[in-house]
């Protein structure tokens, strides 16, 4: 084991046993009466503040509408991916292949995190429909703005909101820059997860349980069994195996070749 190289995934007993009881714990919150009362109140506070923000000014409406598109999702998305292989962002040049490789591996977890508790969720009856289509008179973007509803699926409504999935990727990757940014970087990386997490909730497209119980879960309990067990340094070490061969070809390729995560180690 390389003792300069940062990421790693390994057995982390106390992160692994805390992160499990902290995603347990507040899943459970949301199924006692007791305090599911509490949750009820804070969803529909929460999207009434949000939503109710909507028709008032064409500027607001127009941000929330375009960063409510898929295409945004994929600018986000790449944006998410350019700055963990920036080599002047968190991660040293040998650590960028590493690093996108892990990360890559949390994300594979997630994807099965997610595909069995959507299916926990649908068996215990926790599935709803999102706000924007049980609360009368909330404001939908996507009949403001057809055009954009038309051509790019705007994302304001859901028959099945819940687990939040698109929070939770957002999450995974803010947990994963949380062990290595600092200073002004890690406060900008919870700025950018905590920022495109809104759009869904003042849309309406997910309530507040979607995204702080939903998808904060899963993303909990993906980056603790990947990443405080050895687990995604194994999908990693795989990825790298595999991705050898195509190296030096992409190596070649102009622009792309330059990439530092495609560099050798």
């Amino acid at each position: 084991m390389d003792k300069d190289m940062r990421i790693q995934a390994a057995w982390r007993w106390p992160a692994l046993i805390g992160l499990n009881l902290l995603g347990f714990a507040l899943l459970l919150s949301w199924q006692l009466p007791a305090t599911r009362a509490l949750w009820d109140a804070a969803n529909l506070w929460v999207f009434q503040s949000l939503n109710g923000t909507l028709n008032q000014h064409p500027l607001w409406d127009w941000l929330w509408a375009l960063t409510s598109i898929r295409l945004c999702d994929i600018l986000v998305a790449a944006l998410m991916l350019t700055l963990l292989i920036h080599p002047r962002w968190v991660f040293r040049p040998q650590e960028l292949r590493p690093a996108f490789l892990h990360f890559l591996a949390l994300l594979a977890v997630l994807v099965v995190v997610r595909v069995l508790f959507t299916k926990l969720a649908i068996a215990l009856g926790w599935q709803h429909a999102s706000a924007s289509v049980q609360v009368s008179g909330a404001i939908r973007l996507s009949e403001s703005f057809p055009g954009l509803e038309r051509v790019f699926e705007l994302k304001d409504r859901s028959s099945r909101s819940f687990p939040g999935d698109h929070a939770s990727v957002l999450l995974l990757w803010g947990l994963f820059m949380l062990q290595f940014a600092r200073g002004w970087k890690l406060l900008t990386s919870i700025g950018l997860v905590l920022f495109f997490m809104l759009p869904r909730l003042v849309t309406g497209a997910h309530w507040l349980v979607d995204v702080a119980v939903g998808g904060v879960f899963i993303a909990l309990i993906s980056f603790a069994w990947a990443y405080c067990t050895p687990l995604a340094g194994w999908i990693a070490a795989g990825l790298e195996r595999l991705c050898q061969p195509l190296l030096p070809l992409l190596q070649k390729l102009p622009v792309v070749g330059r990439l530092g995560v495609l560099r050798s180690r």
